[in-house]
Order: structure tokens, then sequence, then C-alpha cells
């Protein structure tokens, strides 16, 4: 009964995997936790000081891509949801496309394009912009180097009830 009643625990909590880790912990929450909560992250970087930063892209269809930090104990920090504006700022012109997926996480795949007469690579996110509508966040790069050419946002196309989203 007791082994029953544990395996029942155990698919309860796989089965209440969070979307967001809201509930995590900062400073107490493991990396194990983090994972239990919020399931294998899409990309994982460790840092020279043995930090770690977690990838959690939740698109197509949703409005966000957490970033989790941890420390070099595997401790959390903190999570970020990385589809907000003071994120697109910091990609500039020149980054490469490893850099930009350390800021954004992995783009959508279905919603990469190629622009053969520019030349042209282009990743594209979806988030809730400043005025809770669905908007589309776009990153040209030069695909001969590589590297960023120019970013832009731009409002997503729907009918007026479509286009709101919550933060």
């Amino acid at each position: 009964m007791k082994l029953f009643c544990t395996l029942i625990s155990m698919a309860t909590l796989w089965g209440c995997a969070s979307y967001s880790g809201n509930d995590l912990k900062p400073g107490q929450s493991t990396l194990q936790e983090v994972r239990a909560s919020m399931g294998e992250p899409a990309a994982q970087w460790i840092n020279p000081d043995h930090s770690m930063q977690l990838s959690y892209p939740r698109g197509p269809a949703g409005y966000h891509s957490f970033m989790v930090y941890l420390d070099a104990a595997g401790r959390l920090q903190r999570i970020e949801n990385v589809m907000q504006e003071d994120a697109f700022y910091k990609v500039e012109s020149g980054m490469n496309q490893s850099q930009v997926t350390r800021i954004l996480g992995p783009p959508v795949p279905a919603w990469t394009s190629y622009f053969a007469a520019r030349n042209e690579l282009v990743w594209e996110w979806r988030y809730c912009d400043d005025w809770t509508h669905a908007a589309r966040f776009d990153v040209l790069f030069d695909r001969d180097q590589g590297t960023v050419r120019s970013t832009m946002g731009w409002p997503e196309m729907c009918g007026k009830e479509d286009c709101l989203c919550s933060r």
C-alpha cells in the first residue's frame, strides 16, 4: 500500500508540470526540482563559473519563453520570461545565432524563413506586447555571415478578440 501511495504521488507530481515554474522557489529549488516542474529544457548552457541557464520555450501557440538561471550549486536563482521588449533590446546587429538563442531561446522552427533575394534568414517568436495584443518578433540574419542584420516586431493579423493575450 505504501508503494502504491508513493507511485500515485509521483505520478501526480509529473502530471502537474508547471508552465512557468511558479511553484519553484529562488534560493531553495534545485535543478532536479526545476526539471520535475518544468520538464526537460530545449537548450541549456553551463557558464565558466558552473552556473547554468536553461531555456523553456512555450510556443508556437504560447506567448512565453522562460530562461531559468541556476547557481553553481544547482540552486534556482531566477526565472525570466524573455518574450518581452527589454529582452528584445539586447539583440544587436552583428550578434551570431548562438548569442541570440542565449537571449531569446530557440525560435519556432516552422516560422523560420529564408529569403533568397536578400540572402536573409529570419527567425520568429510570438509574444504578448505591452497592450496585451498578440505580436511577433523577428530577427533577420545575413545568411552568409550568420549575424544579425536587424530586428522587428509586428502585431499579428487577427480578429479583434483573437488578438488579446495575457501576460
